[in-house]
């Protein structure tokens, strides 16, 4: 089961809950903006208290995380908010520390959330695709991609981790003071974002205030959009994100999923034919990465 179109969720009307979970210490506390049911995959806002430790530590799926306020620390490396990580399956941190403790949005993305104690990486763990960055002070806004009737000029990005595979991409976006929009969207893929600061508007759904969520299956239409003071969010999506526009708020995810179909008949017909055999394919539907979606 894929997870429920979540819009508009506002984290500040729900309480924080005691992680209790194998290998996690005491003092976490944590949010569910978002779960999986069936893979226990989810998406969190979590608060660790004054004084919070951890000893050097792995989880056994791959993991996000940013941190929206206080102060963390890893080894003898202290970071502040807009720091942000990804951790790939496997791959030992440093002890964990916050003598004043800190908030932070953390993301499992194939399986429940879990810590085992180890200095050590996992044989097969893939220390390369680990990410450390600050998102706020590291990286340069830029222009969202074109394509017209294109994103309106204010939007901005800032993109800090694409999946090398599937081309998922976690990003910083930013919509400026003024900031609107009149067309209607959607993607072939899944979209989540957070509202670090600042509110924005959207036509199906309202007013998105700081501690706004959303997760969104794809095909769904969002749009009109707008933010008369600005915004700053963080947002991820499930594979490569890609824009279809026009100006029908009303068609349903099943039209949405026809046209996005048209479009891929018009602009790679030959493509098209292919996923539309009656016959099937003559290979793995992944004959590059046969063992891609086989998590351990």
């Amino acid at each position: 089961m894929a997870r429920p179109h979540i819009e508009p969720f506002v984290d500040t009307t729900v309480s924080f809950q005691r992680m209790t979970l194998p290998g996690f210490s005491k003092g976490m506390h944590y949010k569910t903006l978002s779960l999986d049911v069936d893979t226990g995959a989810c998406s969190l806002m979590a608060k660790f208290e004054s004084g919070y430790k951890r000893p050097p530590g792995l989880s056994y799926t791959e993991m996000e995380m940013m941190i929206t306020a206080g102060k963390v620390q890893f080894g003898d490396v202290t970071y502040e908010p807009g720091q942000y990580f990804f951790i790939p399956a496997g791959v030992s941190m440093p002890a964990l520390s916050s003598s004043r403790g800190f908030q932070a949005l953390m993301f499992f993305n194939y399986a429940e959330p879990s810590f085992e104690e180890s200095a050590e990486d996992h044989e097969r763990a893939i220390r390369e695709g680990l990410v450390n960055v600050n998102a706020y002070e590291d990286l340069d806004w830029i222009a969202t991609a074109r394509r017209a009737p294109g994103v309106a000029s204010g939007c901005l990005v800032k993109v800090l981790r694409q999946d090398p595979l599937t081309k998922a991409n976690t990003f910083l976006y930013c919509m400026t003071p003024k900031f609107r929009q009149d067309n209607i969207s959607y993607h072939d893929c899944t979209e989540e974002g957070y509202h670090i600061f600042g509110t924005s508007w959207m036509l199906q759904f309202g007013d998105l205030p700081t501690g706004g969520y959303f997760w969104r299956p794809p095909y769904i239409n969002h749009g009109a959009f707008a933010s008369q003071r600005g915004c700053l969010a963080l947002g991820r999506t499930g594979s490569e994100l890609f824009n279809y526009f026009h100006f029908n708020p009303w068609t349903s995810p099943d039209e949405n999923r026809d046209r996005a179909l048209a479009v891929l008949h018009r602009e790679k017909p030959e493509l098209y034919k292919w996923t539309r055999a009656v016959e099937g394919h003559n290979h793995p539907t992944d004959f590059e990465h046969p063992h891609y979606h086989e998590h351990d």
